[in-house]
């Protein structure tokens, strides 16, 4: 008998669904969640950063219960917000101390980038805080070739403070100010005086901006009691800190970052993830504060400088310039190297192409032909 193979599958797929679920996932189970309804019933007055959200206004009760709801339908990413705030959020609640700034800040970050130091929006915006190149450039942030601090959770929670301090000054009013951070102040100056009103809330504004303070106060209301809205966290449940050692340096040249790792006693993978903002695989001539695990900085610099010594003499570097016909792959398969590591050796991007003239180095070289040598 021929056995229709769609229709034994759905049904053992729906079984081992079921059976998952039971399993593994009794904690997930609908009718230990806080009903949807219940979620939506805010007992006690809500604000942003002391400013009091009008919620008795219908059109901004049904904004926030949105953004609310949207938040709590998607679970696993609540979670990992909560998981990760044990890592991030102590320096930034620190900074925002530090400054005199209101903690509810904090929750610009989560809304913006999920804590995520390598989050990136479809308009360039990159980072914990979600800065624009010269939006950043402009509140002290190095962004180069080498450096993108809006991925250091500790440089760029000091140009968010700056500029949250900038658009207060302007607009008079934190919830003003968190408007003007996502559309930009001359976007809303230019609403608010059109308009003619001061009040976020009776503004008509781009449907991004609209929706922003209300997801930020989303976050907001779920950090502030997750178990209510069914997020039983255990301690052992949250990433651990950040922990880490802070050396400096002061390279009289490009050094690799696989040499930082070496005399940290760690991997380049431990280097980058502790320096998220440090791009491609060099340091850049100049001073440097890096972070590596806790404990290395003991005995690092002597290490550091005999593992430089040893690439210094080891690194037998050569500049080959490019011919008329060349391509990398030929230039690779020459010099008997990868065609990757070319491309870091020379911070070359593989979609921009070579031309005749350009000087590449090449390191270790293993000359397979004698042809057009330089």
């Amino acid at each position: 008998m021929k056995v229709n193979s769609q229709r034994t599958y759905i049904p053992l797929l729906f079984t081992l669904l079921l059976y998952s679920v039971g399993l593994y996932g009794q904690s997930l189970a609908p009718d230990e969640y806080p009903s949807l309804m219940s979620s939506l019933n805010v007992e006690t007055s809500l604000d942003f950063c002391d400013e009091r959200v009008p919620l008795e206004k219908q059109d901004v009760r049904e904004r926030f219960e949105k953004e609310l709801l949207l938040s709590l339908w998607d679970r696993p990413q609540v979670i990992l917000w909560l998981k990760r705030s044990t890592r991030y959020l102590p320096y930034i609640e620190k900074a925002l101390r530090e400054s005199g700034m209101p903690d509810d800040l904090k929750y610009v970050a989560i809304g913006e980038s999920a804590l995520r130091p390598h989050a990136g929006s479809n308009k360039g915006a990159i980072g914990f805080w979600q800065f624009l190149r010269d939006t950043g450039r402009k509140h002290g942030l190095v962004i180069d070739e080498y450096v993108d601090e809006r991925r250091s959770v500790f440089a760029s929670t000091r140009a968010a403070i700056k500029y949250f301090m900038e658009l207060k000054v302007q607009f008079k009013s934190w919830t003003l100010a968190a408007a003007a951070y996502n559309m930009g102040e001359k976007g809303l100056e230019a609403e608010r005086l059109e308009q003619g009103t001061e009040d976020f809330y009776d503004l008509y504004l781009p449907l991004e901006t609209q929706r922003y303070i209300f997801r930020i106060l989303s976050v907001k209301l779920i950090f502030t009691d997750p178990q209510r809205y069914g997020f039983v966290l255990a301690e052992e449940d949250f990433y651990p800190p950040l922990t880490f050692d802070r050396i400096y340096l002061e390279c009289s040249q490009e050094v690799p970052i696989r040499i930082i790792a070496d005399a940290a006693k760690t991997h380049f993978k431990e280097i980058k993830d502790l320096n998220p903002e440090i791009r491609g695989h060099y340091l850049a001539k100049g001073k440097h504060e890096i972070l590596v695990p806790e404990g290395a900085s003991k005995g690092f610099q002597e290490r550091y400088k005999a593992d430089l010594e040893k690439y210094a003499t080891a690194r037998n570097e050569r500049i080959y310039v490019v011919k008329r016909g060349d391509n990398l792959s030929l230039i690779a398969d020459r010099f008997g190297v990868s065609l990757s590591s070319i491309l870091i050796w020379n911070r070359i991007n593989i979609k921009n192409p070579i031309h005749p003239g350009d000087r590449l180095r090449i390191y270790n070289v293993d000359i397979k032909s004698d042809r057009g040598e330089d």
